[in-house]
């Protein structure tokens, strides 16, 4: 059976990751129909929507979501967001596990609740409000997802929470113990996050599962990129239950570079190689590509890696890694 991706390009550098990613991707022994669909802010451009419902249709059809990135200045000067879509889409696929890995560490961010998504706004007197909300089956299922994912790693989880002040804290780390108790094998430890950012920032080679709430992670997912080769570098997978998931660099549309073939394209290989093996149930190749991204990042960098490969050049030292690994690569 034929499995289609839903490629979103999106806006700035993304059109230009995504070029790459495909071309590896239709290189690939696979059985794929790619359909390229506009998103953020070319969509605003193109139907005044960062989501338009054809769009999304197809996301919701599909086997998995490829996505570029969102967003640039040019979009700022009011009227819809860019950024506005992306929620919308996670929300819409209720992709709720957002898995960043970080070298030997992997950061399981509950992605569609938290003060992202609770009621907001300014009230008579000019104060603004943002609201933190978790129900427990939130908790539950993203703790359950941490938990299986620790299970074929070094069986380790650490949650974190901030239980000595906040009220959504203490019901996480209540319904985290809880689940803890269906998993005997896998130890769980506590952390507060301020105090744990430390542990990313310095000690970040002991740690294995992390999980937590969406701020949080959005936070300690990017320090964590940080610390362990940067933003650039940085996959990430969105998945849900049953599902497509989306697939994305975690590096913005940099309007900078755009066009000027100087992007590091390592990003949003990687999430494809996450797509391999999450969406498509081909770890193999997936290992291909990880292996293929790192043999590029050494004889091949880009200038933000410390090198003078353009964006193209970059793609093509890594097909021809992946060539040399999949044995059928180039005859799908």
């Amino acid at each position: 059976m034929t499995d289609v991706i839903a490629c979103l390009p999106g806006d700035g550098i993304g059109p230009e990751v995504t070029a790459e990613a495909l071309r590896v991707l239709r290189q690939l022994p696979l059985d794929v129909e790619v359909v390229e669909l506009p998103f953020g802010g070319a969509a605003i451009d193109e139907t005044g929507d960062p989501l338009p419902a054809e769009t999304l249709a197809a996301c919701r059809a599909s086997s998995a979501v490829l996505l570029g990135a969102v967003g640039g200045p040019r979009w700022d000067a009011g009227g819809p967001r860019p950024e506005a879509g992306l929620l919308g889409l996670r929300k819409a696929l209720d992709v709720y596990a957002n898995l960043r890995p970080a070298r030997h560490m992997l950061v399981v961010r509950e992605l569609v609740g938290g003060l992202y998504f609770g009621a907001r706004g300014v009230r008579e007197d000019g104060t603004v409000f943002d609201t933190c909300e978790y129900h427990p089956a939130q908790v539950e299922r993203i703790a359950r997802r941490a938990f299986e994912l620790a299970r074929v790693r070094t069986r380790s989880v650490v949650s974190v929470d901030k239980a000595n002040v906040l009220d959504t804290s203490r019901l996480w780390r209540r319904v985290v113990s809880e689940v803890a108790a269906d998993y005997p094998d896998v130890e769980l430890r506590h952390a507060l996050v301020d105090s744990f950012a430390i542990e990313v920032a310095v000690e970040n080679e002991r740690l294995d599962v992390v999980v937590t709430e969406n701020m949080f992670g959005d936070i300690l997912s990017d320090l964590a990129a940080g610390v362990t080769g940067g933003l650039g570098l940085a996959a990430s997978a969105s998945l849900g239950d049953g599902g497509p998931g989306i697939f994305e660099p975690v590096h913005g549309s940099a309007p900078d570079i755009a066009g000027t073939g100087a992007a590091n394209p390592a990003a949003m290989l990687r999430s494809l190689a996450l797509l391999l093996e999450h969406a498509l149930d081909r770890p193999e190749l997936a290992r291909a590509v990880e292996e293929a991204v790192d043999e590029a990042l050494v004889s091949s960098p880009t200038r933000d890696a410390g090198g003078d490969a353009t964006t193209t050049q970059f793609g093509d030292t890594v097909l021809a890694a992946v060539g040399r690994r999949v044995p059928a690569a180039g005859r799908a």
